[in-house]
């Protein structure tokens, strides 16, 4: 029978859990209950009480490891935590959220624990009978089934795979935005404290550095993806180019929808190439084939081609709208849900203007 174990961590507050770690919970109760298997949820925290109070309509054994070495990340301290919380569980499967700071020591948990890790998942389900996955094709006919089926995509997202593994502890690193966070009323639960022995810490937290106000241009959690094509540096319709008029319409745009920003490969090479560029982006921007695939409830394409690599990019977005001079391009036809067929700086500038009166 499957056991499973969720690990979350708390946020920079310390007070609640993180997106990620409470879409990894949802994960984690849809499949304990199609299982018919116990959950365990095991905490990270500097005081776990406040982020276990939340968890309590789960009806979940709740494990915490808590101190002031866990209230920042820190790979040794989180890694031992990690570890710690498993072989109190001893699960057979361990649900991790796909977040910067436990993606960085999945890898290393699953191998102090002689187990096995798969990333980038999608989704888990339990195996259909009579469906094997792919995995099962080439297993023995005596060996037992694999009772769950995890799925992740390949190739920037070309190719989507259903693995399953008989090997136990199996370890599946979710990626963010493809479960609903888990939202219930507050309890009081009862939490078991896990002891952890760390070695010498050689590593200290001496604070947090951040971007000046206004020039952060990634929100992963925005509602909307905003991405500019290569279109905003070339001429315009009076044969020249407009750099700096465009950075202030999209800079100006961010700011009053808050929206994340993404950005095609061309537009984002042109700095290695001598070219005009847009002084805010960066490759972390990109989009597409090479760069990253972003899930956002709705995305606004500007200025930009219609080819496959960068469409890959926005394979996940829920509503795809694009602004067009050109009705006929890859990205237009079939690949977006709206298209205006119209000038990309007359737009945003006058969509500037009403975001400024409505906010005044």
């Amino acid at each position: 029978m499957e056991s499973i174990l969720v690990l979350t961590h708390a946020d920079d507050t310390g007070a609640i859990l993180t997106k990620a770690s409470l879409e990894t919970v949802t994960a984690a109760l849809a499949l304990a209950a199609r299982l018919s298997a116990p959950l365990t949820i095991g905490i990270v925290a500097a005081d776990a009480t406040p982020p276990a109070n939340s968890l309590a309509a789960t009806g979940s054994r709740l494990l915490a490891v808590s101190g002031e070495p866990f209230a920042q990340p820190r790979y040794a301290t989180d890694a031992a935590a990690c570890e710690a919380l498993c072989r109190a569980a001893a699960a057979t499967i361990v649900l991790v959220p796909g977040s910067s700071r436990f993606t960085r020591i999945a890898a290393a948990v699953a191998h102090r624990l002689h187990g096995f890790i798969d990333t980038h998942i999608t989704s888990i389900a339990p195996q259909m009978q009579g469906a094997p996955g792919l995995a099962s094709e080439t297993r023995e006919s005596d060996s037992p089934p694999s009772a769950v089926e995890a799925t992740r995509w390949f190739y920037r997202q070309r190719i989507e795979a259903v693995l399953t593994r008989d090997a136990r502890p199996w370890f599946l690193l979710l990626d963010a935005g493809t479960n609903a966070p888990y939202a219930a009323e507050p309890g009081s639960a009862q939490v078991e404290q896990i002891p952890v022995t760390l070695a010498e810490i050689r590593t200290t937290v001496t604070g947090l550095r951040s971007p000046q106000q206004g020039t952060q241009t990634i929100r992963p959690d925005a509602k909307l993806l905003f991405v500019a094509g290569a279109g905003w540096t070339k001429k315009q319709p009076d044969g020249q180019t407009h750099v700096p008029e465009a950075a202030d319409l999209i800079l100006g745009f961010l700011r009053s929808t808050s929206a994340s920003l993404g950005s095609s490969k061309s537009l984002v090479d042109q700095g290695g190439e001598g070219q005009s560029v847009l002084p805010f982006l960066t490759h972390l921007n990109q989009i597409g084939q090479t760069g990253a695939t972003p899930r956002h409830p709705k995305g606004l394409s500007t200025c930009c081609h219609g080819e496959e690599p960068h469409v890959v990019g926005w394979r996940f977005i829920a509503e795809r709208r694009a602004i067009s001079l050109d009705p006929n391009c890859g990205w237009s036809r079939g690949k977006a849900d709206v298209v205006y067929v119209a000038d990309a700086f007359q737009v945003i500038l006058k969509l500037n203007a009403l975001l400024t009166q409505a906010q005044s």
